[in-house]
Order: structure tokens, then C-alpha cells, then sequence
């Protein structure tokens, strides 16, 4: 069985947004504490990170979480890459293997080069091995994933399929010819950034279309901005099978 924890739900600002006082930024409500979007799944005794963000630490240290087989990147977004440093604990021992786009492995090279070649020799350093990937599905400790093409404006990202769960993020238009990768979900985690038009992410009814076109057995709306609403307010007016992730969420794919 497939076990997936929500480690984070919010955009890259974070929900609460600094200096914001609107009705969700001040809610009691722990569901609408929203650290930014990631996700471990867990398979037959291995665990694989999707996305290491700046909330990674303390997102690890809150679920408990010492150890990983792989890390994915959608992309290279600070808000889904800016943890990476913070992946010392987990390569002591060996380095840890981070699946991306040449593109994405460029751009993290570039932001954090002392976490590879000569450099790493120097003890405490984090070291990282780039494994570069395309369309075509590949290995992560035994784990099938199959990568998935979407467009987040005009920026190209990856969605991935582990079995019968699939995670797509930042997203605003999905390629025809993707959609057959996503047949048969027994669960699917999409992004909804809130109501209103943006030109990068989807809406929520343009989430809730896609929902009702790739038709899993159940779906969950992450990568959420203040602008969303109230959790407990806006899961109400959702279809059958839709829900609101937060942070912490732990589901089963079966």
C-alpha cells in the first residue's frame, strides 16, 4: 500500500502571508497553516521526496522523517527547490540522488555549487547526485515514475505517476497527449491556486475540470494561496471525492 504525507500545501509565500491580516492569514484553524508544497510518498519500505523547498527542515523535523531513498523536482522554483541545502542529514552516509529536468539540474548547480564535485570532500557539506531525466519513466530504489508534462505558464514542469497516485503541482495547462498517463488514479494531488485568473497556476474550477477529466477514485487540491479561503468553509462546496490537503495530511493510494 502507497502512503502519501502533505508536507507542505501553500504557494511560495507561505500561508500565513507575511504582514497579511485577512480572515484566512489569522485563522485558528491549523488546516489553514499552509508551509510550501511537498510531499513524501511511501512504497514498500522506500520513501520518496517530491520537492525540498525552504520549509523542508522544519517540515522533517515536525513529521519525523530521518530517512530518503530519492528526492523529485517539479521544478526549479525556489519554492520547490530552496530546501536542498538542508538535505545534509540524509547524505552523510552516501550521496542523495535528485531526480530532474537538465534544465532544473543546471539551475541548482548554480545556486548551490559547493554541493558538488571537489567541494564535497569538505566534511558537513551537503552532497548531491544530479540524475537527469526526460519524459520516459525511470527507477527510483525500485520505484517506477513516470514523469508527466505540464505547463506552468510558460515554464515547462513535471507532474509524476508512483502506481496509481499522481502529484502535479504548479500547473496551468495540461498537454493532450499527458492525459493518457493519467488514466486509472486511484488518487491524484493537483494544484488550485485559488478563484480568480492567473496566468500560471489553475483556478480552482479549471482544477476541478481536469478533476472530472482524468476522473480518480479521489483527488486533493494542494499548492494553495491565502486567496483560496477557509479550509473548513471552501471543502464544503467541493464535488464527491474532491477534497482540500493540509499540512500533515497522510492518505492511502490502494
Amino acid at each position: 500500500m502507497m502512503k502519501i504525507t502533505f508536507l507542505g500545501t501553500g504557494t511560495s509565500t507561505g500561508v500565513p502571508e507575511i504582514g497579511c491580516r485577512c480572515r484566512v492569514c489569522t485563522s485558528a484553524d491549523g488546516r489553514d497553516k499552509r508551509l510550501r508544497t511537498s510531499a513524501i510518498v511511501e512504497i514498500d519500505g522506500r520513501r520518496i521526496l517530491i520537492d525540498c523547498g525552504p520549509d523542508f527542515r522544519a517540515q522533517m523535523i515536525h513529521n519525523g522523517f530521518t530517512s530518503l531513498d530519492g528526492v523529485l523536482l517539479t521544478h526549479e522554483h525556489y519554492d520547490h527547490a530552496g530546501g536542498l541545502d538542508d538535505l545534509r542529514p540524509f547524505c552523510a552516509r552516501k550521496a542523495m540522488d535528485i531526480y530532474a529536468e537538465e534544465n532544473v539540474a543546471q539551475a541548482i548547480r548554480t545556486h548551490i555549487p559547493y554541493a558538488f564535485g571537489d567541494y564535497v570532500h569538505r566534511r558537513g557539506l551537503p552532497d548531491l547526485a544530479l540524475r537527469h531525466i526526460g519524459l520516459d519513466s525511470f527507477d527510483v530504489a525500485g520505484v517506477e515514475v513516470i514523469p508527466i508534462r505540464v505547463w506552468h505558464g510558460c515554464l515547462p514542469v513535471l507532474g509524476f505517476r508512483i502506481g496509481d497516485m499522481a502529484y502535479i503541482t504548479d500547473v496551468k495547462t495540461i498537454p493532450e497527449e499527458e492525459y493518457a498517463k493519467l488514466t486509472g488514479l486511484h488518487l491524484l494531488a493537483i494544484g488550485a491556486l485559488h478563484k480568480r485568473e492567473h496566468p500560471t497556476h489553475q483556478t480552482l474550477a479549471e482544477a476541478l475540470r481536469n478533476i472530472e477529466r482524468i476522473r480518480p477514485r479521489q483527488a486533493f487540491l494542494i499548492h494553495l494561496s491565502h486567496h483560496f479561503g477557509l479550509h473548513e468553509e471552501e471543502e464544503k462546496t467541493l464535488p464527491e471525492g474532491v477534497k482540500i490537503a493540509y499540512d500533515g495530511l497522510t492518505v492511502f493510494a490502494d
